[in-house]
């Protein structure tokens, strides 16, 4: 596909759209996953992937929390990936990824996923270009294996933030003490390479898009949280699933 510049693409909510109103439509497509989510766990055919990705205070952890938590717990886990242990590394990268996919009927969450190993490994250059590329074909392959070989969905979301809002929840970290406890000093060296990770997650866009990506505007929490619902809630009710019936 052709590259995807996202200094083209805007990080905040379309002017029209009215906050509250918003917000009243995402209480209620929560409404329906609660349903959605009941249909895919029991009629055990399909499994979805929700990925999302993004920079730190694109606020992965916040729409995670916000779109799935009130789903049944039984039918819906969150896996978030950090730096590999020894036995992870040992594997090939995807090793420790295959092992959280979903099982059919369950809905899977990858808070950072397999795509860290062609993001922050590309920006520090712990692997080569021709390494980046390789790992770019292993991971089609790998998202081919699950959508054709265990009926999963994959939905795959950048969370678009823009500098600006990121360094300002990066200075509220510093600042407000109920979210003193994300600090973490390394993220403002990570923020300095701002057009290294952009140029990795465009290339990342363009290469690994068998699966596509959804760009969601990152700016405004109810904006973003409207649209992964939204998308998850759509991708659900696309599947016309139907309860098991008794044999008689």
């Amino acid at each position: 596909m052709s590259k995807i510049k996202l200094s083209a693409i805007s990080t905040t909510a379309p002017k029209k759209l009215e906050k509250e109103k918003v917000k009243a439509l995402t209480r209620d497509i929560l409404t329906e996953l609660d349903e959605l989510q009941n249909l895919l766990y029991a009629e055990h055919k399909h499994s979805v992937l929700l990925v999302v990705q993004g920079m730190d205070a694109s606020g992965k952890d916040g729409v995670i929390k916000n779109v799935t938590g009130t789903l049944n717990p039984q039918g819906c886990t969150v896996h978030s990936f950090k730096a590999p242990t020894q036995e992870e590394s040992d594997h090939d990268f995807l090793w420790r990824v295959h092992m959280h996919a979903p099982a059919k009927g369950m809905i899977q969450v990858f808070n950072r996923s397999h795509y860290e190993d062609i993001l922050i490994q590309r920006v520090h250059k712990w692997i080569d270009d021709k390494v980046a590329s390789r790992r770019m074909q292993a991971i089609n392959d790998f998202e081919k294996l699950l959508v054709q070989h265990n009926n999963t969905h994959i939905i795959k979301c950048y969370l678009h933030v823009s500098q600006e809002a990121q360094q300002q929840r990066l200075t509220e970290r510093t600042e407000d003490p109920r979210k003193m406890w994300k600090y973490n000093e390394n993220d403002l060296i990570e923020a300095k390479l701002w057009d290294q990770y952009m140029d990795a997650y465009e290339d990342a866009f363009r290469y690994c898009n068998d699966v596509p990506w959804l760009i969601v505007p990152a700016d405004n929490n109810w904006y973003k949280e409207y649209v992964v619902a939204l998308t998850l809630r759509d991708t659900l009710k696309s599947l016309k699933m139907k309860y098991p019936r008794l044999k008689k």
